[in-house]
């Protein structure tokens, strides 16, 4: 998984666990979502993100469909956030494979990006997010500017070494 994540050099792309800790992410993904290399390894996580976050619900304009994703995705795992027990009562659960996901980029404004979610064969609990934009979209435009921006070493890796790609 981590040789297809360094190939992705102009969509966005990362590797969460099954607790969905941010385990390697592109230069891309950073700059869409920024703020994963200045935590902490132990905060490194999407559900972090989505509920302790304040910017978070800047970054997803769909607040509440990222959040019940999120939830549905940690079912078999406690939360300690009101919006999360609430959200936990509706028993949503479901695997992520694909579907659209709204950001809002501080300098590029709002992107829609489809993702699709690709489970590693040799480790089920490591699932590679890829996102893109449809051709000649606004969306596309605003992911080939930010790729532009994106250092050239491409991929940043925090795996535990239980964890190998």
């Amino acid at each position: 998984m981590h040789q297809a994540l360094d190939a992705f050099t102009a969509i966005p792309a990362y590797i969460i666990g099954r607790r969905l800790d941010v385990l390697a992410w592109n230069e891309l993904a950073r700059l869409l979502i920024a703020g994963f290399p200045a935590l902490p390894t132990a905060e490194r996580n999407m559900a972090r993100l989505v509920f302790l976050d304040e910017a978070a619900h800047d970054l997803y304009p769909d607040w509440e469909t990222k959040a019940r994703d999120t939830v549905a995705n940690l079912r078999f795992d406690a939360g300690r956030h009101p919006d999360f027990r609430r959200l936990w009562a509706d028993h949503n659960v479901r695997g992520k494979t694909r579907g659209r996901k709204r950001f809002v980029h501080p300098q590029l404004g709002e992107l829609a990006l489809d993702y699709v979610a690709m489970r590693a064969p040799d480790d089920p609990d490591m699932t590679m997010m890829i996102y893109s934009a449809p051709t000649g979209s606004d969306a596309a435009a605003s992911l080939h500017l930010l790729a532009s921006l994106a250092a050239p070493s491409g991929v940043t890796t925090d795996l535990q070494a239980e964890h190998s790609l």
